[in-house]
């Protein structure tokens, strides 16, 4: 399903991805884990199509993703149908005046008659237990609520890959909970999860697979989850834990 080639990235002059190759089958479960500003975030966005290999390939369901192909309308549309981005910082990703315009806006955006864009709003309101917030305004929720809405806004749309960039970050336990649950029932449904995160207590149980990723930009093991997150000696050796 998602295939990075010999995948080089660069901001500038800085290196933040280097020699990247990794390739991810349909229905997996994957953690990133690694340092801050190990490149995890990067790679993220690179799976989702927001940046492109400075080196290197990127495939999706064997279509290379560039900014060529992405810049055909149709092609675009379909791809981001396919491939969700939840954002680690949710107010980078909520902009509507309440939370019903939120989950719609994609909806909306792919054409989608007011029918179907209602149906879907209320099965992610209700799969999400966001009914009672539908028409409060976003950017005055907690930063539990509003990840919700943002994991809400983007299932709307009922990607086959799910990509999610720490998405623990700002949530009370109950809420970490929750999405553990939510994103065991996900994968389980057949969805592929690719997830970055530190907050390995919350997540037990969620991911079968492992890319680590170290201070050098670089993923030095790939590997059985529990086999990685349960080997100390080299989480502590790469700052990982």
């Amino acid at each position: 399903m998602i295939e990075v080639k010999n995948s080089w990235f660069k901001y500038k002059d800085i290196e933040v991805l280097r020699d990247i190759n990794v390739t991810i089958k349909e229905g997996e479960s994957v953690a990133l884990i690694g340092p801050n500003g190990s490149g995890k975030s990067t790679f993220l966005k690179l799976i989702n199509g927001i940046i492109f290999p400075t080196e290197g390939k990127y495939y999706f369901n064997g279509e290379e993703i560039n900014s060529k192909v992405l810049g055909n309308n149709n092609f675009s549309k379909g791809f981001h149908k396919k491939v969700g981005f939840v954002f680690q910082n949710s107010d980078a990703q909520l902009f509507c005046s309440n939370v019903y315009e939120e989950v719609a806006f994609g909806l909306r955006q792919m054409g989608m008659d007011e029918k179907e864009v209602e149906r879907r709003v209320g099965d992610c309101l209700r799969l999400l237990d966001i009914e009672d917030l539908k028409d409060r305004e976003p950017y005055n929720l907690s930063g539990g609520e509003k990840k919700r809405v943002a994991i809400a806004s983007v299932l709307a749309l009922n990607p086959e890959v799910l990509v999610l960039d720490e998405p623990m970050n700002g949530i009370d336990p109950k809420g970490k909970n929750f999405l553990r649950t939510l994103l065991t029932r996900l994968n389980e449904s057949g969805k592929t999860i690719i997830c970055s995160t530190h907050d390995f207590q919350y997540v037990e149980g969620v991911f079968k697979r492992a890319l680590v990723f170290s201070e050098d930009h670089k993923i030095i093991r790939d590997d059985n989850y529990e086999v990685v997150i349960n080997d100390t000696d080299f989480l502590v050796q790469y700052n990982i834990k």
